[in-house]
């Protein structure tokens, strides 16, 4: 069948290109590789989930016939080293945190900011905070977002459309702590319903929210907003379990659709005037080299966070098992800190489960089982509290998505190859926002603070970006300012592959402003 176009994955950009084409008449076919997934599909298993995957994870891609290599090892989507984001109905944004931050206007200048590290590939965006503000407050509203006041470090903005969530009892601790330290703060921005809104009912505060289905939809992603949205136009079909093998073009290279294979494993093809990829940086990327498009930068620089995070255990029990758990954050590092390259944004984090503690945040010298584990855990899980966040990653051309020429997936396709490590300022910068994050956990009254040493790896995982960047240059970039594939005219890419930088924050309003905006464009020059 033929179509106006389309959209390869729902996630957190495809879901809006569907909805804003097929709400402009377009007709829109989305292909989807995962499932379309509830509540009840998404167990609350704390040992096989999407932040603790240690037997499985429950949100896709399937553990057998998905396989990636890791700097030469086979890895499958449970295990270390995959880098794996969800594939379902809706991606990532079906168990993700939510987290909804704008990127700070430096973030899109950071190399004429901080000039550009010998070894690395750190450059500008080809657009600036400007082009996307009106994008911005359009997915806070459009998608769904609670919050307060900006931080005095970020631009002014219209309110969000839903109020903040309270401080929780660890978020009162570490307010003393900027007060003492004389440090701003602010409640996080999250694609969470705190009230009741647009027909879905507000958060319960329950402990399972990053990783996990929301029990009453309060969680705003694109399964739940746009995507309906798209279908109730009448101009959209989703098809799900549905896998894109590679894209068609013509004898002249012109895209002119894609071949997948459906959920019934029967192998098909439709065709389009206009192709939008949004399956992520790495699948995105593996599905360009794969079809043989894109040119050479296709799959370089790939980024994603590393993330600071301190361990603090309090005099006096802190735990009230009030979730989301994330309720505050301060923004005073992630710019301006003299001869560091970036910085990041720090925060209290969602609630640790349990066996996340045990297993991530155990301190050298405690056993891990027996008696000794079992009376470590009854004396310090209920004073525990971690801050941290995401740094600004310095990208590097050699840390990049292949394809593999010995290990295919099950319908045959070259699995993704996946190498390098990031450049050693991420490393420095890190280990400054160790120290800052120390500060806040003593100022507010810990007794003990502990955190791992970081090294050079390769980090892409849930905020994985940057493969196929944006940029006015052909010869060093992938996609122009309008997310168009260069060279082709009808192709474009809604998803982080897209980011020069990814910023000291989480992406992912950053990825849906993109896609509102490339979206917006397409329709008005088409």
């Amino acid at each position: 069948m033929k179509y106006d176009a389309i959209v390869v994955g729902s996630g957190a950009g495809g879901g809006i290109a569907a909805c804003l084409l097929a709400e402009a008449g377009k007709k829109v076919l989305v292909l989807e590789k995962g499932r379309e997934l509830g509540f009840a599909d998404v167990p609350r298993d704390h040992l096989r989930n999407h932040r603790f995957a240690k037997y499985g994870h429950g949100t896709g891609p399937e553990i057998d016939g998905n396989p990636r290599l890791f700097n030469g090892r086979q890895v499958r989507p449970h295990e270390g080293g995959y880098q794996n984001n969800a594939s379902c109905v809706g991606g990532g944004t079906l168990v993700y945190g939510a987290q909804a931050w704008r990127f700070h206007p430096l973030d899109f200048r950071m190399a004429t900011t901080y000039g550009v590290p010998d070894g690395s590939s750190l450059a500008d965006w080809p657009i600036q905070y400007e082009d996307l503000e009106r994008y911005y407050e359009r997915a806070e509203w459009e998608i769904g977002v609670a919050g307060g006041e900006p931080a005095p470090q970020m631009p002014p903005r219209r309110p969000y459309p839903m109020p903040a969530f309270p401080h929780t009892t660890k978020a009162k601790k570490l307010k003393a702590g900027c007060d003492k330290l004389g440090w701003t703060y602010q409640t996080p921005p999250l694609l969470i319903n705190s009230v009741d809104h647009a027909g879905r009912k507000a958060c319960t505060h329950c402990q399972h929210c990053v990783g996990f289905a929301c029990p009453v939809d309060a969680k705003n992603g694109t399964q739940n907003t746009v995507i309906p949205r798209a279908l109730v136009s009448g101009n959209c079909v989703l098809e799900s379990k549905a896998y894109v093998t590679r894209l068609l073009k013509s004898r002249g290279g012109k895209v002119t659709g894609v071949s997948y294979v459906n959920e019934r494993g029967e192998r098909c093809s439709a065709s389009s005037e206009v192709v939008v990829l949004a399956c992520g940086a790495i699948e995105t990327a593996r599905l360009m080299l794969n079809s043989r498009l894109g040119g050479p930068m296709v799959g370089t620089s790939l980024q994603g966070h590393y993330y600071a995070i301190v361990a603090g255990i309090m005099r006096d029990p802190i735990w009230d098992g009030d979730g989301p758990g994330v309720s505050i954050s301060t923004l005073e590092f992630n710019h301006g800190n003299p001869g560091i390259i970036g910085g990041g944004m720090m925060a209290d984090d969602f609630i640790t489960l349990p066996v996340g503690y045990a297993m991530n945040f155990r301190p050298s010298g405690v056993p891990s089982w027996g008696q000794a584990h079992k009376d470590w855990m009854r004396e310090t899980y209920r004073r525990f509290m971690q801050v941290g966040g995401p740094i600004h990653e310095i990208p590097k051309v050699d840390c990049r998505v292949n394809v593999s020429t010995s290990v295919r997936d099950r319908w045959g396709v070259p699995a993704a190859s996946l190498s390098g490590t990031t450049h050693p300022e991420t490393v420095r910068t890190t280990k400054f926002m160790l120290e800052r994050a120390t500060e806040w956990l003593k100022a507010s009254g810990a007794e003990r603070t502990y955190h791992g040493e970081p090294g050079l790896h390769l980090s892409a995982g849930q905020h994985q970006a940057g493969t196929c960047r944006m940029g006015t240059d052909p010869a060093a970039s992938v996609v122009d300012v309008d997310c168009r594939v260069h060279g082709h005219d009808n192709l474009f890419i809604a998803d982080s592959s897209v980011h020069v930088t990814n910023g000291g924050f989480n992406p992912v309003l950053t990825i849906m402003a993109l896609s509102f905006r490339t979206t917006d464009r397409l329709i008005k020059s088409w």
